[in-house]
């Protein structure tokens, strides 16, 4: 598990430093000139993050309107471009905590941002099956159709594929067996990954919760066993009383458990750091403060964590552990970063993003170092 020790930077053991000749340095700062700014825009998936919690809070508001700035959420924009930057980063002055392979993504197509904090909060990721499929353990896999989610001419990454596919190849990893061992079959749906509001479709809800397409495939017999993780996915697990063949969200081994939910950074675009460096570095001690905060307020911290994935408290507490609330800190730590190095490294082998690129060198440690800083004064 990666140490937890907020507002604390530490070198990186590969002898690298972040951004040795970025424009985004503290020296380079010291001479820019902020431009006058506006607003704002801001997004963040509904998963266990200080980020959601700081904005249920009414702390990320409160923060950039004391510097006259007012913050406009992409989740909710009326432009579907605008909406899309949920996934590319592509909004100036934007900030995002979340799932980490839209970020990944975004870096390797070329989009400047930086990671200015990560949170690791451990969730359950599992294989699940049927009681009548006979699939009782990780090792009886072999042989048998997996499902994957899948979304054909996707413009952007299609992140839950991605997902299922780490999953599966973990839960496999465990029992020795690859995927050449097992049946993957692929689930198409042609509805778009965008983040939408009131969309008449969802019956009320703010989002179509995931999962259909594997459940559908299921309940006709076309697969034998699918991957689910977090809340949803424990909740649905539960409601269809299936048996679950390979759980692995709090494995031991960083390098099985990592994946989309596992850990979930915070980025910034380069223009925003560059220009407004002292807005960033109040973002982040912002952000920093829930980890106290929820610490202080277990129950009060899980309800908003709830709230904002749309499930039962009881859900978050089974699918994240009883120490939820206590792994909410925003970090920079090596062992973090190394998990987003691997994590990279499987989705170029799986060619779901363009491109290399140097995670340490995405990293920007400045903002975090002055938060800490700012807090402690």
């Amino acid at each position: 598990m990666p140490l937890r020790r907020p507002y604390r930077s530490i070198p990186c053991r590969s002898g690298r430093t972040s951004n040795p000749a970025s424009p985004s340095s503290a020296a380079a700062r010291s001479f820019k000139v902020s431009n006058p700014l506006d607003s704002v825009w801001y997004t963040r998936c509904p998963a266990p993050t200080p980020l959601s919690v700081a904005h249920q809070l009414g702390w990320v508001d409160r923060q950039f309107q004391a510097s006259g700035v007012s913050v406009r959420s992409i989740r909710d924009s009326a432009d579907p471009a605008g909406r899309q930057s949920h996934f590319t980063h592509a909004l100036d002055y934007s900030f995002r905590q979340g799932g980490n392979i839209p970020p990944i993504w975004a870096r390797s197509g070329g989009r400047e941002t930086r990671v200015v904090g990560i949170t690791t909060t451990d969730e359950f990721q599992a294989v699940i099956a049927l009681p009548s499929s006979g699939i009782t353990k990780g090792a009886d896999l072999k042989g048998r159709r997996i499902g994957v989610p899948r979304k054909p001419g996707e413009q952007i990454v299609d992140f839950q594929r991605a997902t299922a596919l780490k999953g599966i190849v973990s839960a496999l990893s465990l029992e020795g067996l690859t995927p050449a061992d097992v049946e993957l079959v692929y689930l198409d749906s042609v509805e778009a990954s965008l983040i939408e509001r009131g969309n008449a479709a969802f019956l009320g809800l703010k989002r179509r919760y995931p999962y259909g397409d594997e459940l559908l495939a299921l309940a006709r017999g076309d697969i034998d066993a699918f991957f689910v993780k977090g809340a949803e996915g424990i909740v649905l697990a539960n409601q269809i009383g299936a048996v679950v063949v390979s759980e692995f969200g709090f494995h031991p081994d960083p390098k099985i458990r990592i994946n989309n939910g596992t850990p979930r950074p915070l980025t910034v675009d380069a223009r925003f750091i560059d220009e407004h460096f002292d807005l960033v570095a109040d973002l982040v001690a912002t952000v920093g403060q829930v980890a106290g905060w929820a610490e202080a307020n277990p129950d009060d911290a899980v309800r908003l964590i709830a709230g904002e994935i749309g499930v039962g408290e009881d859900a978050i507490w089974a699918a994240n552990g009883p120490d939820v609330h206590k792994h909410l800190e925003l970090t920079l730590e090596d062992e973090q970063i190394a998990a987003f190095e691997h994590f990279k490294t499987f989705l170029l082998q799986w060619g779901f993003i363009p491109t290399d690129f140097d995670v340490f060198g995405w990293i920007d440690r400045t903002p975090l170092n002055a938060a800490g800083r700012r807090n402690a004064a």
